[in-house]
């Protein structure tokens, strides 16, 4: 009697295992929505992270492109998707900061509407144009915006983007007019930049750099408040002359707010450990942005103190967005 009490006692033991294992997250491929075209520093960082938890963790974790509207085309995407965590996104400031305040009508508020999952990397703006440009310092290009008010282009991402905002603040710090030319992405305003059909282009680093480090593309000047470690010799815009100048953006995954907390912790765990990897460190750097982890907690404050902030930074640029 006491065998049979134990062997049914192992056996429940190993159902309950068996099913466990059978339900534990992830079971199935995770969706990771990208909402760049392919190409840009989003989409760069956004493969990287999903092919390392692929790699390293095992997981099945499918980039899918669903890029427009500055980003805010695929946010909206992730905050509909089914609460199961297996739908996530890869925002930034760009789509959940700035956005909000540009766009009239977003469908989305993502205080509310998403849950930080897990802090990536941040990256400075970088102001680029092409090698064979007669602009070599950015002094050169507020001389000769004054000379010409409205005759100099400068293209970017798309409208209500952080680099998008970059080029608007830059105009109002330096008391300059020069044309915005948004492009649905990074990858095209590379393609005119490059051809000279814009006279300058505002892009996060890690969609910039390979054309800089291959010197088909100039750098002028960076819009943190420190140089880019991967970028060391390129200046600041406060270094160019306008103290306190200071405008970067960063990228973390995010799911929809009804999402399970155990699926939420779980990725957010798996990436924090492989931001700790000098595997990791070296590739996101190698990309010209800087990993950074944090606390779940630490995130959600991020998003809610820039999304006020932005607000009046916005507002005062005077940047609007039909």
């Amino acid at each position: 009697m006491i065998r049979r009490q134990f062997q049914f006692a192992c056996l429940s033991l190993l159902l309950a295992a068996s099913a466990h294992a059978q339900t534990a997250y992830p079971n199935k491929p995770i969706r990771l929505i990208v909402p760049f075209p392919p190409g840009g520093g989003t989409d760069i960082l956004s493969r990287l992270v999903a092919n390392k938890l692929t790699e390293v963790s095992k997981w099945t974790v499918i980039p899918d492109n669903r890029g427009g509207a500055g980003g805010t085309i695929g946010i909206a995407e992730a905050v509909k998707a089914a609460p199961t965590g297996y739908e996530m996104v890869m925002g930034q400031k760009d789509n959940l900061v700035v956005a909000p305040w540009l766009y009239k009508g977003l469908s989305y508020n993502p205080t509310t509407d998403l849950v930080p999952v897990a802090h990536v990397a941040y990256t400075p703006v970088v102001i680029v144009t092409a090698a064979n440009s007669k602009y070599k310092t950015l002094a050169d290009v507020v001389a000769a915006a004054k000379a010409a008010p409205d005759s100099i282009t400068y293209g970017s991402p798309g409208n209500g983007t952080t680099i998008h905002l970059a080029g608007e603040i830059l105009k109002t710090t330096a008391g300059i007019q020069i044309r915005h030319v948004p492009y649905k992405g990074s990858n095209p305003a590379m393609m005119d930049a490059l051809a000279g059909n814009i006279d300058l282009m505002v892009s996060s680093v890690p969609s910039a750099i390979g054309q800089i480090k291959s010197g088909k593309l100039r750098a002028l000047a960076v819009t943190s408040a420190q140089r880019s470690s991967s970028l060391p010799d390129v200046p600041t815009v406060a270094e160019s002359g306008y103290k306190g100048f200071d405008v970067s953006t960063w990228y973390g995954l995010f799911m929809p707010a009804a999402a399970p907390k155990d699926a939420v912790a779980r990725v957010h765990d798996e990436v924090n450990r492989l931001l700790a990897t000098p595997e990791m460190v070296a590739a996101i750097q190698a990309q010209g942005a800087e990993p950074k982890a944090m606390s779940a907690d630490a995130f959600a404050q991020l998003l809610k103190t820039d999304y006020l902030q932005w607000r009046d930074i916005v507002r005062n640029s005077g940047a609007t967005v039909e």
